[in-house]
């Protein structure tokens, strides 16, 4: 299928290409390795639904004024289903790629085009573990952690921190009393669920079916929650 280059940007990590495909599918591309389209959003969408509403179905959970934190813009749809729920009341997006940002402010994704004007919306390029740690401890309800495949197979290999206990003990930290933690990943990973279990006490495993074109498959959530005051 042709492809035409929508944007193409260089970093320190390597180049991120936006492209549109002859059907007018958008694509996202980091170093050549297929990230995300607009063709198959239903992963990032069930990431927020499925966090969002595990967080206001617990008992004594806030209703309204939900803080939350993504992990990963990507195209924007995870952002997307949070805005789509009234009882949050700010989103911390952080993205390490600066070009990934500009593009989202420039509308060039129409789907999520006017989320960029949502003043709910705050947007930190930064490596994810430095936005998690410029936030105050106990404040935020929700933290989604969609920045790469999930540990068995890194885009980054710099982002297998991400996923270890360290980096997820300072996630905790930042979790009001009844918070919760999300992580997403695109194959099973018994180690994560470990150590989510080490660093909260517990562990939630969710797997979660989705359709992509003709392919059933699933993805998986693995789920912390900070204790009740």
């Amino acid at each position: 299928m042709a492809v035409e280059r929508v944007a193409t940007a260089h970093s320190p990590r390597g180049e991120t290409v936006l492209s549109r495909r002859e059907d007018g599918t958008l694509e996202l591309r980091v170093n050549g390795v297929f990230v995300m389209d607009t063709a198959h959003t239903a992963s990032e969408r069930a990431l927020a639904r499925n966090a969002l509403d595990a967080f206001h179905g617990s008992p004594g959970s806030a209703r309204d004024g939900t803080r939350v934190l993504i992990g990963g813009l990507g195209l924007g749809f995870t952002l997307h289903e949070v805005l789509g729920y009234s009882e949050v009341a700010s989103v911390v997006v952080s993205e390490i790629e600066p070009a990934v940002v500009e593009w989202f402010l420039q509308g060039l994704v129409p789907e999520v085009a006017a989320d960029r004007h949502d003043d709910r919306v705050t947007l930190d390029t930064a490596e994810i573990t430095e936005s998690v740690s410029a936030q105050r401890d106990s404040t935020l309800d929700v933290l989604l952690l969609d920045v790469d495949n999930g540990p068995g197979y890194l885009v980054r290999s710099e982002n297998a921190s991400v996923y270890g206990t360290g980096f997820l003990r300072r996630c905790r930290d930042k979790l009001a009393p009844g918070g919760l933690l999300a992580v997403w990943s695109a194959s099973p990973a018994p180690e994560l669920a470990e150590t989510v279990r080490e660093v909260f006490g517990s562990v939630e495993q969710r797997a979660v079916p989705v359709t992509l074109g003709s392919l059933e498959t699933e993805y998986h959530l693995y789920i912390g929650r900070t204790g009740a005051n």
